[in-house]
């Protein structure tokens, strides 16, 4: 089983965020989950594809007219 760590992120401009995301994930293992609230719009829409693109797994665990709630799994 591995850990888990949370990041609240909403209010969190871009690129900030993403940033935030990759330096949690880097100190995790593969298997690791990463839990994320962000903001709509842009956050949401350049994180999700980000984390995607560098071979973790995305999925949204819970939804808000302002915020998405995120579960990454770490690829390692």
């Amino acid at each position: 089983m591995g850990s888990s760590r949370s990041l609240d992120l909403r209010g969190t401009p871009c690129p900030v965020n993403f940033i935030r995301c990759k330096l949690a994930l880097e100190s995790l293992q593969a298997g690791d989950q990463l839990q994320v609230h962000l903001d709509r719009g842009e956050p949401e829409a350049m994180v999700i594809p980000g984390l995607k693109d560098a071979g973790h797994r995305v999925e949204v665990t819970a939804e808000d007219v302002a915020w998405v709630a995120l579960e990454i799994t770490c690829a390692g």
